[in-house]
């Protein structure tokens, strides 16, 4: 049930980015920004064709990879995650971590850029996604749990690797 929970999580979660980005192509690329509020937040069209920030332009296969890299790495973990009402906060950030990997994924695989369109302007701040925010929240919630709510030393066991024939 734990995996099918979070399948549809996903799904939805990538549709929506997808939908969101496919919204953007067809009503603000043609004109460029469509401010939502005035001087502060905008849909403004821009094509990423690096990392965050715009970092490494262009790298378009290393970031595929890198997106599998840590695809499988998050997947291992959820595997492991117990289905203990406890570590719910992990699913989710699980959830939302793959969700915005495969989001911009997507992006990336098949219009070779990553369509961004958030645009806070009173910082400046760097234009982003649907996806980016999955991402940022996943962070966000993770260091909360780790600083709040998971304590115990045992809290991570599940995720570390065992030995064969080890036995505790």
């Amino acid at each position: 049930m734990k995996y099918l929970k979070a399948f549809i999580g996903v799904i939805i979660l990538t549709a929506l980015d997808q939908w969101s980005k496919y919204m953007v192509l067809i009503h603000v690329k043609p004109v460029g920004s469509i401010p939502l509020i005035k001087n502060i937040l905008s849909f403004t069209y821009h094509e990423n064709r690096g990392a965050v920030w715009g970092i490494m332009q262009g790298q378009i296969p290393v970031l595929i990879l890198t997106t599998l890299v840590i695809l499988i790495g998050v997947l291992w973990i959820y595997i492991r995650i117990p289905e203990d009402r406890k570590y719910i906060w992990l699913h989710l950030v699980s959830i939302l971590v793959i969700s915005g990997a495969i989001g911009n994924f997507i992006d990336r695989a098949f219009r070779h850029y990553v369509v961004d369109f958030i645009y806070f302007e009173p910082i400046d701040f760097p234009i982003f996604n649907v996806a980016d925010m999955y991402v940022v929240i996943a962070a966000a919630l993770l260091i909360f749990v780790v600083l709040f709510v998971y304590k115990e030393d045992t809290d991570f066991d599940f995720i570390q690797f065992k030995k064969r024939g080890s036995h505790e």
